[in-house]
């Protein structure tokens, strides 16, 4: 398999999203980390993206694949009554329901928290959406509710806004997504 070519990239990985300042945390969250303080405590350094091996790739798929076909879509407002909830989900949850259960897998399997990062996006609807992003030495891959495959960040359709900082689980980083500005420019 490609992916998997010996040999390591040095510094930012070509597939990492570019961060670009401090952004505030989604409300959902900032109510999460009042619930489960030791989710959000800063208790790890960033040490860089992890290398993806083959393990670590079938764990993805594995765990991406298990909670997307577990766990029922609802929203919010279907199963609590409320605007905004974010939770760990038994058998139902919305986006950011999916990512907390997917990132807590992944950690219970090793991957380490400063390369599970929620993340925020817009959908080509205009909708907001979170998915899991895992930093890794080949780039910066998707673990998204709404497919089972994993996918580069920058092969997917959403606009990226801003995810969790990579040294603090509480704190949040804005990005910026680089991909509209490089589309339209054609050399003569």
């Amino acid at each position: 398999m490609a992916l998997f070519s010996a040999g390591h990239s040095f510094g930012m990985p070509a597939g990492a999203m570019r961060v670009i300042g401090k952004a505030n945390p989604p409300i959902g969250h900032y109510e999460f980390c009042k619930t489960y303080v030791s989710e959000c405590a800063a208790t790890y350094k960033d040490a860089g993206p992890m290398a993806l091996t083959e393990d670590r790739w079938q764990a993805l798929l594995d765990i991406n694949y298990t909670v997307n076909s577990s766990i029922t879509p609802m929203t919010d407002q279907e199963i609590y009554g409320v605007e905004e909830r974010w939770a760990y989900p038994r058998t139902v949850g919305d986006c950011e329901d999916f990512v907390l259960l997917k990132r807590k897998m992944l950690m219970t399997k090793g991957f380490d928290p400063s390369d599970l990062l929620i993340t925020v996006v817009l959908q080509p609807n205009g909708e907001g959406h979170a998915v899991l992003t895992v930093r890794t030495d080949r780039g910066d891959f998707v673990l998204d509710n709404m497919r089972n495959k994993v996918m580069l960040w920058s092969d997917t359709e959403y606009t990226y806004l801003k995810r969790q900082a990579t040294d603090d689980p509480a704190r949040w980083v804005k990005l910026q997504d680089g991909r509209t500005i490089a589309v339209g420019s054609v050399g003569r």
